[in-house]
């Protein structure tokens, strides 16, 4: 009996849903950093040149880091070809990412309050943290994808540790984020800059959750089984004495 593979339907749906996601993200984090502009103005006299930063901080960090990362993540699940070309989209889309995630935070070491200004939170721990480990987790891979003499006993054994490394880095990313929408969102709150039942305060928090969202899905999405699979051949040889079964 021919072998028959049945359609990655599940893996197909969470596709879909981590895609919507991050779309309604992209759509969030851009409406709230591009109309909503007076909420990233400085403290001090505003200029052209600090908006700009400010405002592209939340697009490289969200857009530029998080999504791109998360859709490096599912490469492995939709993208067809050989595991050679899968390992080197992941592989660059990772590095566009790791690229944004360093830009992001330069930006603000833009300020003209200085740099211990903007590097005393939480939030700002957490993201130095989480692109320092990006970063050598990237390292780790470009090595390993170039470097073709190494033992595939020891691939084995560390690829289990790589997946879950790329899936805390991503996982941590998200964290990060949702500590800056809270730091952001309760500053403006609490200079009465933004009200708190406003469109402003609907759009970051539904960003949050859309984040929240994502987050799951594309981790659900790398980790979930692939439903197809393959029924064995059976195959029947006639003898002139007996009937064999291989």
């Amino acid at each position: 009996m021919a072998a028959n593979n049945i359609n990655d339907k599940p893996t197909f749906s969470l596709l879909f849903l981590a895609r919507f996601s991050a779309t309604i993200v992209a759509i969030l984090v851009l409406t709230w950093a591009l109309y909503f502009t007076t909420s990233f103005l400085p403290h001090h006299t505003p200029s052209q040149h600090d908006l700009i930063y400010s405002v592209l901080h939340p697009l490289l960090m969200v857009i530029g880091f998080i999504l791109i990362s998360g859709e490096a993540i599912l490469v492995h699940r939709w993208l067809p070809g050989s595991r050679k070309r899968k390992k080197w989209v992941h592989l660059w889309l990772q590095g566009l990412a790791l690229a944004s995630g360093i830009f992001g935070i330069w930006t603000k070491f833009q300020g003209r309050d200085g740099v211990v200004a903007n590097f005393y939170s939480l939030h700002s721990w957490m993201g130095i943290l989480c692109v320092s480990l990006f970063g050598a987790q990237w390292l780790m891979g470009f090595l390993s994808f170039w470097h073709r003499g190494e033992v595939r006993t020891t691939r084995i054994q560390v690829l289990p540790w790589h997946v879950f490394l790329g899936l805390y880095t991503y996982g941590l990313a998200v964290v990060t984020a949702e500590t800056g929408l809270l730091e952001k969102l309760t500053f403006l709150q609490t200079k009465g800059i933004v009200m708190k039942r406003c469109n402003e305060s609907l759009i970051v928090n539904g960003l949050g959750l859309g984040l929240a969202m994502l987050c799951g899905l594309v981790m659900l999405t790398a980790v979930s089984p692939k439903q197809y699979q393959s029924i064995p051949t059976t195959k029947v040889v006639y003898s002139d004495s007996k009937c064999l079964t291989s």
